[in-house]
């Protein structure tokens, strides 16, 4: 029989509580009943400054961990078994971390959480809906009517984030039924990026554009913008991985954990455009 956790009181640490998966994770525990204690800069913990750490993770239960840029970002590994080491030590063995599905980039951070003594659940994430809707990829949509990514005819089965909120909602509450798990996560349809965009431009009858272009290019254009080359090498080489085909596929864990089909793509769009998500 499973050993349900009993969530009465429960405090979780939402690291990103303001960012796409956090701020969603975080209404996601408090609709359950939690606690949530917001990590970020703004309420003094720093993920690059370790004596901000303690203060956010003493007298938690458990915590939900997203790396501030990538999860295969050059230091993330290291950034995250830190932490992970640290919350143990602190007595918060429930950690769930968010990943990325296909990403080989991804795999010593997930092995460094394996090896802090966490008990601990990866939740490995398709590309999110949310990226059309909120950060640098919805401005180009609604400031010049074009998307341009280096992704051409690949299929990707876009994941709703709040999707992976009420995930990682229910790893975090289910006793030991998702303790040292890997979840993969998917959305229900596959869809190129430019199927994708011409669904956005349905959505709000704006004569909306895709344009796919090499990662080299891609990342030539990032360097232009101001971006460190550093960072434009490891995100051109994640972007490389990621779009290759090799996830082109569906994942079933969505259903698996909340015993419902993945919120569709389509709603989403139909959502946010009568938001005016992509108005000029």
């Amino acid at each position: 029989m499973t050993n349900t956790r009993n969530t009465q009181g429960m405090t979780v640490v939402v690291t990103g509580a303001s960012g796409r998966t956090g701020s969603r994770v975080a209404r996601a525990a408090e609709a359950a009943g939690l606690t949530v204690r917001g990590a970020s800069r703004a309420t003094g913990f720093d993920w690059w400054d370790r004596s901000t750490w303690a203060a956010t993770l003493s007298g938690a239960d458990a915590a939900y961990l997203a790396h501030p840029s990538d999860v295969g970002a050059p230091g993330a590994a290291e950034a995250v078994g830190a932490l992970a080491r640290e919350a143990v030590g602190l007595g918060v063995r429930r950690l769930v971390l968010l990943s990325a599905r296909g990403e080989d980039q991804a795999l010593p951070t997930e092995e460094a959480l394996h090896a802090s003594g966490a008990d601990w659940t990866v939740v490995r994430a398709a590309w999110f809906a949310q990226n059309f809707s909120e950060g640098p990829l919805v401005a180009e949509l609604r400031e010049r009517g074009e998307l341009v990514f280096p992704a051409d005819d690949v299929r990707e089965p876009f994941l709703d984030v709040r999707d992976i909120a009420d995930v990682v909602v229910t790893a975090l509450t289910g006793g030991d039924e998702y303790v040292d798990r890997t979840l993969k996560l998917s959305g229900a349809r596959l869809l190129t990026f430019g199927e994708a965009v011409a669904e956005i431009a349905g959505a709000t009858g704006r004569p909306l554009t895709y344009r796919a272009v090499s990662t080299r290019d891609y990342g030539e254009a990032m360097v232009g913008f101001g971006l460190p080359p550093e960072e434009v090498a490891a995100m051109t080489g994640i972007f490389d991985t990621l779009l290759d085909g090799r996830n082109a596929h569906l994942e079933d864990g969505v259903r698996e954990v909340l015993g419902r089909a993945p919120r569709a793509f389509t709603d989403f769009v139909r959502e946010e455009a009568a938001a005016g998500t992509w108005k000029p």
